[in-house]
């Protein structure tokens, strides 16, 4: 075991930004006592044992500078909760652009958009052999599958685990699997979860209602938010994985699926002023005892950047864990546990227990599996993607359209009801 988990982060943005603040952070408070942890101590690893080595980006203002300055440069919006933080010798580098930038990017503000460098990017699979990196964090932006491609197979190159943060398919893909485990590489993913987000909550309410014995018959989640992910969402051709991603976490939870036409979930909207708050609204609709139908709605506020780094950085551990124990291709508790699309799906309880034992040693993967992924488990893999993928071309791309009154969770039946507050919260 060595004394450091060297990462890389490929994506210098607010999600980046929180993860290098809180590792400075919690440098100077004691990690046992202080809020927003899960595990203060990881298999023997503490937060101030991580440490970054590389970064990448193709924002012009980031690209060249060293991390500790890119990370509070525009577009970036999140809240800053270290502003001093230690020099680095990190500078960021620039990365291939490839379909990293949404097209619509260039109609927005320079503070609020991506603004590419003229830059030549470099090799990263020899950045990351230079930099001594052990785990790639890729915080690419939605929608990027050929640069989330083009990171992945650098860290094959490179021999780099991988922590994939975005819903690009690259853990939960039958053949990126096996190549990962070829290489004797872990990878945690695909597509973080927050420490309690949208998805979340909504999958805790989906179990909990099906534990209790009622049929749900119809759910939405609405999400808004400020930051360049929702900027980048408005374009509706870079959503396919993410409404898979986030769609079938939910239906995971569920005993029996839900018609595509009864299920919502998705980004809906880009509200600039929230910056990096982010807004849910859930509506679940059952039928309970003698059939009597019944519903929940709920609002949910949170600062989206922090709420996943508190993750992220359990992810990296657990990968550095997996180094040490030559453990190689997808860890499946640490991706049920911490991701929206792992290869295996699990109750939140259960993928919390199965990580307990895996931290602990006790899961049986103390040696890396070389056990070829079955035809046929590729081909039921990637035929339930497709179907998914495919019928969410067939509906509206926008998905279904609410009045209103209905998108912010309001009755209109006159009852009395009060509607949500849809103002973000205020922070300092």
């Amino acid at each position: 075991m060595t004394s450091k988990v060297k990462i890389a982060i490929a994506g210098v943005g607010n999600c980046a930004s929180s993860l290098v603040q809180g590792l400075e952070y919690y440098r100077h408070h004691d990690s046992s006592e202080a809020a927003g942890l899960i595990h203060p101590e990881l298999g023997g690893y503490r937060i101030e044992d991580v440490e970054v080595v590389a970064a990448f980006d193709v924002d012009r203002r980031k690209v060249g500078r060293p991390l500790h300055e890119a990370i509070f440069a525009h577009p970036n919006c999140t809240t800053v909760f270290q502003r001093e933080l230690s020099e680095t010798s990190v500078t960021v580098q620039m990365g291939p652009v490839l379909d990293g930038i949404a097209g619509h990017m260039d109609r927005y503000p320079d503070d609020r958009a991506f603004r590419p460098s003229d830059a030549a990017p470099v090799d990263i699979s020899e950045a990351l052999k230079a930099s001594g990196a052990e785990i790639l964090v890729c915080y690419l932006p939605v929608g990027s599958e050929q640069a989330v491609r083009h990171y992945a197979k650098a860290c094959l190159d490179a021999g780099v685990a991988l922590v994939n943060c975005v819903p690009v398919f690259i853990a939960s893909n039958p053949e990126f699997a096996e190549q990962f485990v070829k290489k004797g590489l872990p990878i945690v993913g695909d597509d973080i979860k927050s420490q309690f987000g949208a998805t979340l909550l909504h999958r805790i309410i989906t179990r909990t209602l099906g534990d209790r014995g009622v049929k749900i018959e119809r759910t939405y989640q609405l999400n808004t938010g400020g930051n360049t992910d929702f900027l980048n969402m408005l374009e509706q051709t870079r959503l396919a994985s993410k409404k898979v991603s986030k769609t079938e976490s939910v239906q995971s939870q569920l005993d029996q699926r839900l018609a595509d036409e009864n299920i919502h979930i998705g980004p809906s909207d880009y509200v600039p002023w929230q910056n990096d708050n982010k807004i849910c609204f859930l509506r679940l609709e059952w039928r309970g005892f003698g059939d009597v139908p019944m519903n929940l709605e709920a609002r949910l506020s949170v600062e989206d950047s922090p709420n996943s780094a508190g993750v992220v950085i359990d992810a990296v551990r657990c990968a550095k864990l997996a180094l040490d124990r030559k453990i190689s291709g997808p860890l499946d508790a640490a991706s049920a546990c911490m991701m929206k699309h792992p290869r295996k799906q699990m109750r939140d309880s259960e993928a919390f227990l199965a990580l307990e034992e895996f931290i602990k040693g006790q899961d049986g993967m103390t040696r890396a599996p070389r056990q070829r992924i079955s035809a046929d488990s590729q081909e039921e893999l990637a035929a339930q993607r497709q179907l998914h993928v495919d019928s969410l071309q067939v509906l509206d791309p926008v998905g279904p359209r609410l009045a209103p009154r209905e998108a912010v969770g309001v009755t209109t039946k006159g009852n009395g009801q009060r509607p949500f507050d849809m103002t973000p919260d205020k922070r300092a």
